[in-house]
């Protein structure tokens, strides 16, 4: 990944710090976007802070400009903000929990994908990977807002893909399923972790998505379920 720059969303998370650790290791130039990182999070001369608000659409129309200003090109961009929030049927599912989730899976993506992609087609050439959820396909009661909108981020990928392909641009999303992150090991204290998707698995998949390697590998959906096939 020498000479190449990667933008990633959700960079300071469970599975966004493995990830942003594995393209600075690669020698790859990273701009980090969350809500609160700091240039400290990664003691890196190649990482550059960037925070930002990616649900907000007036923010997320000016990354392009902060992208040209402190990263000059994007090659590669890794979309892994989201949330989780579940628990409910859809009669009790209120407005809150339904607005959320649609902000945090479906709008920051989107939002990212419409500033970042015209400066991809500039340059003619670009791979994008965006990290949605198993729940996308496989309904389980208590999912209903948290699976319909990565199901609706699968159907976004899939459109980027099919509109840029023209530009040498790819788009790719992975689903897995139970990360191994430490809040998940919070939240779940009893689960058996072995069963869980290794975050640096995840990474080295994203990685390869973004090399050359892949540059014919676009649209496409990659389950990464583990030992719960």
């Amino acid at each position: 990944m020498q000479g190449t720059t990667v933008l990633i969303t959700g960079a300071k998370g469970g599975l966004g710090t493995h990830v942003t650790q594995a393209f600075l290791d690669s020698g790859a130039r990273v701009g980090g976007i969350s809500r609160s990182i700091k240039q400290g999070d990664f003691p890196s001369g190649d990482f550059v802070a960037m925070p930002a608000e990616l649900t907000d659409g007036a923010t997320a129309a000016a990354l392009a400009q902060t992208v040209r200003e402190r990263l000059g090109k994007v090659d590669v961009l890794v979309h892994l903000m989201g949330g989780f929030a579940g628990g409910k049927p859809v009669p009790q599912t209120d407005d809150q929990t339904f607005d959320q989730m649609f902000d945090l899976n479906l709008r920051s993506a989107f939002y990212t994908f419409r500033s970042i992609i015209p400066l991809m087609r500039d340059a003619g050439r670009g791979r994008i990977v965006a990290i949605g959820s198993r729940a996308a396909e496989s309904a389980a009661p208590g999912l209903a807002a948290y699976a319909a909108f990565k199901t609706a981020l699968i159907s976004l990928v899939k459109t980027v893909a099919s509109e840029n392909s023209d530009r040498g641009i790819t788009a790719n999303i992975i689903l897995p399923g139970t990360i191994d992150t430490p809040a998940n090991r919070s939240n779940e204290p009893d689960a058996d972790f072995s069963r869980w998707i290794q975050p640096r698995n995840i990474a080295d998949l994203i990685l390869w998505l973004a090399s050359d390697a892949a540059s014919q590998v676009s649209g496409t959906v990659i389950p990464v379920y583990g030992r719960d096939v």
